[in-house]
């Protein structure tokens, strides 16, 4: 297969620092969509795999999977976009399509699921490379419409954080009788927020921070609870039908469980590993309560929040940054010194 040179920015090494680097893009196929890179948004998940911290990067490594960009090239089978549109690619650029998880809209539960980075590449038989480049190449079924009344750098990280959190809000039917808590004021904290008081539910902020509570309320959330404060938190016991954990490190859960209504259910999306101090099993025994994890979105799923995103006029908060600028970034992410959410403008590397 024919492929071409392109700019990028990653890294060789889990100790090195990102930089300019030149990979190779597939030449497109039938199928495919071929994307010139707008804005790409920066995820917790970037840094880990830069890193390494998860044990399973190949190198180099290009990250990046909240994509939006404009279709600069079609193959000739392609029916779902066309030269010119706006579009958005997420952590997803491919799957088996046939195992019962992908027959339902449920592709990031794939087997097989290809990852915009890190992932294998069937065409070229590599690992696959994001989207800190300046273009990408995509199966047009893993290629999203943006509404385009959106601000499209703001849209980057709907990609991600956004359907993160959407995903649990759908599938556990969240709207206007329902409450809902967000633990933690982060990227995907704040989008979570927006999302739960678009669909009409009561939404609460737990959080240890007094500090963030005026951006909470204008956020769209309904009142803050400190969760260190012991009679703050006895006031809302049995209260709420969802809680989504958006904290990305271990942290005790408990307490949040006796907030749970019973069926009520803790959702993890911010925090993978054991959890530390164990799970004390009986208030959920006790309320039928569950604690439960999820992961971002199938495709028909990313495309109907871009859609609802669109009709109620929600992205992201975001700090733009230069490409050249992220390995400052990554530090500064690391001290959740960002507000809320960091967006490379791409025109940085195409001008390098």
């Amino acid at each position: 297969m024919n492929v071409k040179d392109i700019k990028a920015f990653g890294t060789e090494s889990a100790d090195a620092d990102l930089e300019q680097l030149t990979i190779n893009r597939r030449e497109i196929t039938p199928k495919d969509v071929e994307i010139d890179i707008y804005y790409c948004g920066v995820c917790h998940s970037d840094l880990h795999f830069a890193r390494n911290d998860w044990g399973f990067s190949v190198y180099p490594v290009v990250p990046g999977h909240e994509i939006v960009g404009k279709v600069i090239k079609t193959g000739e089978e392609v029916t779902k976009h066309k030269v010119g549109d706006l579009v958005a690619v997420g952590c997803l650029v491919d799957s088996c399509r046939t195992c019962n998880n992908c027959k339902n809209d449920l592709e990031q539960y794939c087997p097989e699921w290809v990852g915009t980075y890190g992932g294998h590449d069937k065409h070229l038989n590599m690992q696959t490379f994001g989207g800190y480049s300046e273009s990408i190449v995509v199966d047009e079924d893993f290629v999203l419409v943006v509404p385009d009344n959106l601000d499209p750098a703001g849209v980057a990280p709907v990609l991600c954080a956004g359907i993160t959190t959407w995903s649990p809000l759908r599938h556990w039917k969240i709207g206007s009788n329902s409450k809902v808590a967000v633990i933690g004021l982060g990227g995907l904290g704040h989008m979570a927020i927006k999302l739960a008081d678009a669909l009409g539910a009561d939404v609460t902020l737990l959080s240890r921070s007094p500090n963030k509570t005026q951006d909470a309320l204008d956020l769209g959330a309904d009142r803050v609870v400190i969760s260190t404060d012991e009679n703050q938190m006895a006031e809302i016991q049995g209260h709420f039908d969802l809680i989504i954990d958006t904290v990305p490190y271990v942290h005790d859960i408990n307490p949040y469980v006796g907030t749970l209504a019973t069926n009520g259910t803790l959702v993890l999306v911010g925090y993978l590993g054991p959890l530390d101090p164990m799970l004390n099993s009986v208030p959920m025994i006790m309320g039928r309560k569950t604690v439960a994890g999820s992961l971002i979105g199938g495709i028909a799923e990313t495309q109907e929040l871009l859609d609802f995103c669109g009709k109620h006029g929600i992205t992201s908060e975001i700090e733009m940054i230069r490409i050249q600028d992220i390995n400052k970034a990554y530090e500064r992410m690391l001290k959740s010194d960002v507000h809320y959410r960091f967006v490379i403008d791409m025109a940085s590397l195409k001008n390098s």
